[in-house]
């Protein structure tokens, strides 16, 4: 999901808080300050203040001369450099199109060029932004209540926790509380494309937090409320987006439909990995309004400048503001969450948009309320090493600050920077994870870890810049602080003096980094998990080398044969608990290399590795009585013991490592 968005569900097992560092765009952080009576009632005055200040800096003014100059300078390189195979780059000002490019190819065999009028790319979750603007025209049409329970729209019902009912505004601003799913968000195969209330009833996600409490982007809960669409207007939600949304536009060349239609099929380009690879297959989105729109540059254009407009044809005046004005601010300080569009503010701007991210395609859209401007980028591949996710952070970032510049403000030093700094170290987990079942494992993989430095800056070990250096970050403010040599802000919420979250502005208003609980504390956990593997490898390898070697030697222990019995079986525990842990690590390798993978293929695995486990779990219970056995046997000896009691500890903490992270669990959905 960017941050959100359809979120490569791969990333999610390097760790949950890497696969959205990766899609982020920079965001300096401003408070909203909307206009509720019309959208872009300050338009004209933030032009003559624009145009002032570049005259006074001698900055560009934003023009379609300047802005294919500039990137033209800019995207080819990167496309180059980076191994991208194309891009679509469009730029709406004043309710007209100021530009809009192709670059690189939507083809690499045939060397067929993107056209920003024909060529369609897959802009992932910012297919929501569609969703969200046929929520608020039910809204406007009085058919549905944003405050209202959920479960009155709907013909299944999501089940009750913290006695509170989720409703359109807890869906609309990410705070409904479900837990992450991976598990059929992205198919490849036709059989997978079930309709959509089907793909929403084959596996409800928890709910770990209570409604409205805490930001955590759900591509579900987008595609509830893109499903209570269907259910109110009597439309398929491909049909409803067709018709209310695309039709008026005049938005020829998109759809929801998968696959796509046969006239709009050959239009589409080619996804890749690197632009250097094979082309790879398409993608099917069973949520399909989280993340299944395909649409051309120039359709994209006409969406943007709908919602630029004073008189959009969407939505009336009032609707529109609501819509745009901050519904949720998790971090005080820090942007926080329209309904549907998330606040990017930066440069003293009201900017509101949304990330997109399928496995081959990287989109970002923005809309600078107070111009009448609007940005929207999609690559359709990753490139080496992500660099299509430098290069659209790069493009915001330089559009922002070449055509709204805005003096830096010197940089306090705060007394309590120390003391913050040190209330901020420490391990955390993001929001946006699993709590239920095994991808409970993202989240101790590759935890952030927050240090307070020598100079009472601290550091992000995730935060880092392109070149992979953990960025600096100076307190600014009370509980602000702002990245060293850069723009970027970050912030905490605190309660009684204590850290309860924390996150950089431009996952602020739906993802939040929360304190790792001592169950879930990479920082205890990992050193003795892999203390543990060690043993068991140790004991797994050294049973056939002894046994080779007594052999070799002709040498027979005398051993009696139930402490024969329990010694194999301790031996024969270590090599189930390294196979269980080569299995799952390959279960995530499979999942990270194929997206088709998490189309319920490798469920016979996971349940294989469960019933290993169970195998595991009994032999702990063998290496437990061994330990007394050879305490007490005639041929104790100090080592023997503690080799023993070495082996029975390290297993029965694997043991709790399996419950722990839910390894176990009876059902097979993640």
């Amino acid at each position: 999901m960017r941050t959100g968005w359809i979120a490569r569900p791969t990333r999610l097992f390097k760790a949950v808080f890497s696969s959205f560092l990766l899609v982020a765009v920079p965001i300096a952080a401003q408070t909203p300050t909307l206009n509720p009576a019309s959208p872009v009632a300050s338009v004209k005055s933030g032009q003559a203040e624009t145009a002032a200040l570049a005259t006074a800096t001698g900055a560009p003014t934003l023009t379609k001369a300047d802005v294919d100059s500039w990137l033209d300078g800019l995207i080819p390189y990167g496309l180059d450099t980076g191994d991208i195979a194309g891009a679509v780059i469009v730029v709406v000002k004043d309710g007209q199109v100021l530009t809009q490019r192709g670059f690189g190819y939507a083809d690499m065999k045939t060397r067929k060029p993107v056209d920003p009028d024909t060529t369609l790319f897959r802009p992932g979750s910012i297919s929501k932004l569609f969703t969200w603007t046929a929520v608020m025209q039910q809204v406007q049409a009085g058919k549905l209540d944003l405050d209202r329970d959920i479960n009155d729209y709907l013909d299944f019902k999501i089940p009750p926790a913290f006695g509170k009912p989720i409703t359109l505004r807890n869906l609309m601003t990410h705070t409904a509380g479900f837990e992450e799913t991976a598990k059929y968000l992205i198919a490849t195969k036709l059989a997978d494309n079930r309709p959509l209330d089907a793909a929403l009833k084959r596996s409800v996600p928890a709910r770990i937090y209570a409604p409205g409490s805490t930001a955590s982007y759900s591509n579900y809960g987008a595609s509830l409320a893109g499903y209570i669409v269907q259910r109110v207007s009597g439309e398929p939600f491909e049909a409803y987006v067709q018709r209310h949304i695309f039709a008026p536009l005049g938005m020829t060349h998109s759809s929801f439909v998968q696959p796509l239609p046969s006239s709009l099929g050959p239009l589409l380009a080619s996804g890749y990995a690197r632009g250097s690879e094979d082309p790879q297959p398409y993608e099917i989105i069973p949520l399909s309004p989280a993340g299944a729109l395909s649409s051309s540059g120039a359709d994209m254009a006409k969406f943007m400048i709908a919602h630029l407009s004073a008189t959009n044809p969407l939505l009336d005046g009032k609707t529109a503001a609501l819509m745009y004005a901050t519904a949720n601010t998790p971090i005080p300080g820090l942007p926080g969450m329209a309904l549907g569009f998330y606040h990017e503010d930066r440069n003293g701007l009201n900017i509101i948009g949304h990330g997109g991210d399928t496995d081959w395609f990287h989109s970002d859209l923005h809309l600078y309320l107070d111009k009448g401007v609007g940005l929207y980028l999609s690559f359709n591949s990753a490139g080496k090493d992500g660099a299509a996710h430098v290069l659209r952070q790069r493009i915001f970032d330089s559009f922002t600050d070449r055509y709204f510049p805005q003096k830096a403000p010197a940089l306090p030093t705060l007394p309590t920077a120390a003391e913050h700094g040190r209330a901020m170290a420490g391990n955390y987990v993001s929001s946006r994870g699993s709590v239920t079942n095994w991808l409970r494992i993202a989240n101790l993989i590759g935890q952030p870890v927050v240090s307070l430095n020598d100079d009472n800056t601290i550091t992000v070990s995730a935060l880092t810049d392109p070149a992979g250096v953990p960025k600096k970050w100076r307190e600014v403010a009370p509980w602000q602080w702002q990245e060293v040599g850069g723009t970027d802000r970050l912030g905490a919420a605190v309660k009684d003096g204590k850290v309860t979250a924390f996150a950089p502005a431009e996952f602020a208003p739906i993802i939040l980094f929360v304190p790792a609980s001592t169950g879930m504390n990479a920082g205890w956990i990992m050193p003795l998990l892999l203390a543990a593997l060690a043993v068991m490898l140790i004991t797994a390898l050294g049973w056939p080398i002894v046994a080779l070697a007594r052999r070799r030697y002709g040498y027979h222990p005398t051993i009696a044969k139930r402490s024969l019995m329990l010694y194999r079986a301790s031996r024969l525990t270590a090599w189930l608990m390294v196979i269980v842990a080569a299995g799952w690590m390959a279960m995530i390798a499979a999942l990270s290399s194929d997206v088709g993978n998490f189309d319920g293929r490798l469920d016979i695995w996971m349940r294989l590795l469960q019933l290993l486990s169970l195998g595991a779990i009994i032999g702990t219970g063998l290496a437990i009585w061994n330990v007394r056995v050879v305490a007490t046997g005639p041929d104790s000896r100090w080592f023997r013991t503690g080799w023993a009691v070495v082996v029975a500890l390290s297993a029965l903490f694997l043991v709790w490592v399996m419950f722990d992270m839910r390894t176990l669990t009876p059902s097979l959905n993640f």
